[in-house]
């Protein structure tokens, strides 16, 4: 009987690790099951752009996974037992089904928070999926010239957002509401380069501002102020799934599945849980962040030990840590702040054209890498030995 792994969502992590388990394993010992609710994968780095205007390709996720043994299914996942070993999903016939499995990587990712902010639910345009961007991307085609636009957060997708449609909209009048100092996190090289930009553009920025509501025509912050908004933008916050906090996982405050070195839950060993889905620690013992950065190698992680662990192998343990931060501030300028393991700015800073290429390439390396799951090279790692009893069928798959 083959080993049943279900992987839950075809985002950057799952897809990657649906992929990476089928160049390791042999298709005759495993069946690989690809859940996703909707047939393409999404950039998700470039849901600034597409609410900007512009055009992305479709990436159909049958296309990219045909011929690797990775069966796709697409269905709204609706729950997890882990104790029975069941996921039940809504296909789009809105017919619910049980799938069990042996093996389970869950891989559902966040969406935008609201933060109990009133009004950003009902008022507000996020940027967290495809849907959210052509939301606003419609709405913003709406706006006659000198329409406010008002982006909430600081973070690197309110960044991108605000630089984004400002380029792409002069017409409009895009504002920044930040809590703190604009681009804080980055090296005074960083934030130097940062606010050359948003004053380039003619980006308002208010730092110290903390948006409290949000309207149909505007938002209002802590003190009192009113700021005109045609259309808000709220890239303040970022929430897990909520399925994993309804099960019987051992789970972090926010959501997140607690889990080991190897990605694999602390409480259910048949459980793997990887991207923003994940609450594995870092260098310095920091929770990684939600990020692409760390989610593509926790996906690599949880893909090599299972398939160690399903083969008698030694279970590699790679640490997680961090090299970049990679902004891009528009389609002809960017930043990349480089930073220490766990995340912190040094005083190196690539800025301008280059730097918005360095993240081009970046986000080219990312989809090539989901588009191509056979051709993803090994990475050098560390082992430690494999814990428990391994089926003996996979011995020697693992390439």
């Amino acid at each position: 009987m083959q080993h049943r792994v279900i992987v839950l969502g075809a985002g950057y992590t799952g897809a990657i690790a649906a992929g990476r388990l089928a160049r390791r394993l042999r298709r005759e010992d495993v069946a690989i099951t690809l859940v996703n609710a909707e047939p393409d994968f999404v950039e998700r780095v470039r849901m600034h752009q597409l609410a900007a205007g512009q055009e992305l390709p479709p990436r159909p996720l049958a296309a990219m996974f045909a011929g690797t043994g990775v069966t796709l299914r697409l269905a709204r996942v609706t729950a997890v037992d882990a104790d029975r070993r069941t996921v039940t999903v809504t296909g789009e016939q809105g017919t619910a089904e049980e799938l069990p499995y042996d093996t389970l990587v869950y891989a559902l990712g966040s969406g935008w928070h609201d933060q109990g902010v009133p009004g950003v639910a009902e008022h507000a345009h996020d940027l967290a999926n495809r849907p959210g961007a052509l939301r606003l991307r419609a709405r913003l085609a709406e706006l006659a010239a000198g329409a406010p636009v008002v982006v909430v957060g600081g973070g690197l997708t309110g960044l991108e957002a605000a630089t984004e449609l400002a380029e792409a909209r002069p017409d409009l009048d895009v504002a920044l509401a930040v809590r703190g100092d604009l681009g804080e996190r980055f090296s005074p090289k960083g934030r130097r380069h940062l606010r050359a930009v948003c004053d380039r553009l003619g980006i308002t920025v208010h730092e110290h501002t903390d948006v409290t509501a949000v309207a149909a025509g505007h938002v209002t912050t802590a003190d009192g102020t009113t700021l005109p908004s045609a259309a808000t933008v709220w890239t303040a916050g970022f929430a897990v799934h909520p399925i994993a906090r309804a099960t019987t996982l051992d789970t972090g405050e926010n959501g997140q599945i607690v889990v080991d070195r190897s990605m694999r839950s602390v409480s259910h060993p048949q459980v793997y849980a990887i991207g923003d889905a994940a609450l594995a620690m870092g260098p310095g013992d920091k929770p990684l962040r939600m990020s692409c950065a760390s989610g593509v190698p926790s996906a690599w992680q949880a893909a090599d030990a299972i398939a160690a662990r399903l083969s008698g192998g030694k279970v590699p343990v790679t640490p997680v840590r961090y090299y970049q931060q990679c902004v891009s501030l528009g389609r002809r300028d960017g930043l990349i702040q480089f930073v220490t393991a766990d995340d912190r700015a040094v005083d190196h800073a690539l800025t301008g054209r280059l730097a918005a290429r360095y993240k081009e390439v970046v986000c080219k390396g990312a989809a090539w890498g989901v588009a191509h799951p056979l051709l993803v090279p090994s990475r050098a790692r560390a082992v430690v030995p494999a814990e428990g009893a391994a089926d003996t069928r996979f011995a020697g798959t693992v390439v």
